[in-house]
């Protein structure tokens, strides 16, 4: 029994983190087939755009490793959950920014 326990704590992160990456890809997937992703009119806004989920991915990994040093959370799943939590957050980011008006300041 110990053993079943041990090996779901280490594949379970994992396997969530796989389905939030393939819930991202296929939404993506399905608006690019549809031509909807988000455009923007100049070529700053679309790269800042373009550019939400990796920055959210890397955002993750750095808060989900300041976790781990200060809290007993493992190392290992930090690296695991962060870029996953990030991927996400990115994601819903995109999605936000992709409808938003450009403001001509």
């Amino acid at each position: 029994m110990d053993l079943f326990l041990e090996i779901a704590r280490i594949v379970l992160p994992v396997v969530i983190v796989g389905g939030i990456a393939l819930f991202v890809i296929l939404r993506m997937k399905q608006k690019y087939k549809k031509g909807a992703l988000g455009k923007k009119k100049t070529k700053s806004a679309q790269i800042l755009l373009d550019s939400l989920i990796p920055f959210g991915m890397l955002l993750g990994l750095a808060v989900s490793i300041l976790l781990s040093s200060f809290t007993n959370f493992s190392f290992l799943s930090a690296i695991t959950w962060g870029p996953g939590i990030g991927m996400l957050f990115g994601y819903f980011a995109y999605e936000i920014f992709s409808k938003r008006e450009e403001s001509y300041l």
